[in-house]
């Protein structure tokens, strides 16, 4: 009995074999990807070679490049960059590294995190009254700066620094920036110090700053120069571009020209050009 009434039971059905991520169509996945953001992309490019395979699709990094990634090309590499056998991608990455140009007076990259334009403009790039009189200026070396180089002022009476830039920004509002520091940074025992002897002046009346684009945009804002002994971001204004496929150009400065009192101790290390969004993103960009 028992051993006929254990033959009458059929054995369960054995479960089917479940899908796994490599049996997904790569066109789906591609779709899917076309949605993220370029970490994203990238991390999910390392789970199966079907990933990896659809990250590579051209159309998905087609919408990571600001719209006018064409005229940025020409530009900046004066052609196509040695990525275009990795097609869109290729040109995204090549974006997103720190290109130099101008006689390595600017430096350009694409944010990896949004795919927006970021540029950065050397002191030595910028126009400053009394740079060639070296009682007033110096060009001094450090390792806290994108050039390796900041412009020091010990003391003066007429301070100007002036500068412009044309170039093809894609469309979009940008913000602008001084990075500026109080005192002389350096290295002493390994250690990082800062000489703050010839810091006078920029308590007594605020700096001033402007900004005006080839399409009549204009910006003019002021504020006292605070905090001795660490990089800030101050604020020149904002503009829009509407049209990335003509040059945009914009001059700006920053003055103190009041001659009643002298002002120094300040270093001078570049001007940012940043999307406007990053200002959310980025803290150090939101305190100027």
């Amino acid at each position: 009995m028992g051993i006929s009434f254990s033959s009458s039971h059929s054995s369960p059905p054995s479960p089917s074999p479940s899908c796994g991520m490599d049996e997904l169509p790569e066109s789906c996945v591609a779709l899917i990807m076309e949605y993220l953001d370029p970490p994203q992309i990238c991390k999910l490019a390392t789970l199966t070679r079907t990933f990896r395979a659809a990250s590579s699709a051209d159309f998905v990094w087609e919408s990571k490049l600001p719209s006018n990634y064409h005229v940025l090309v020409r530009q900046i590499f004066n052609g196509l960059p040695t990525d275009l056998k990795n097609g869109k991608r290729g040109i995204y990455s090549a974006l997103c590294r720190t290109n130099t140009f101008d006689g390595g007076t600017k430096k350009l990259w694409l944010d990896k995190n949004i795919g927006k334009l970021c540029m950065c403009i050397a002191a030595k790039g910028l126009s400053i009254t009394g740079i060639s009189d070296r009682r007033y200026w110096n060009y001094i070396p450090t390792e806290e700066s994108r050039f390796s180089t900041v412009a020091y002022l010990q003391q003066i009476w007429w301070f100007e620094v002036d500068g412009e830039v044309e170039f093809p920004f894609p469309a979009g509002t940008y913000s602008l920036f001084f990075r500026l520091h109080l005192g002389q940074p350096s290295k002493r025992f390994g250690r990082r110090v800062c000489n703050t002897e010839h810091v006078h002046g920029w308590d007594v009346k605020p700096v001033r700053f402007q900004l005006c684009t080839s399409d009549g945009q204009f910006v003019s804002s002021q504020c006292f120069l605070r905090e001795p002994g660490k990089w800030s971001f101050y604020h020149g204004g904002n503009f829009v571009v509407e049209d990335g496929n003509t040059s945009t150009k914009i001059k700006f400065s920053m003055t103190q020209i009041d001659c009643t009192h002298t002002k120094g101790g300040l270093c001078v290390d570049s001007v940012l050009v940043y999307p406007s969004e990053l200002r959310k993103v980025k803290p150090f960009l939101s305190c100027s």
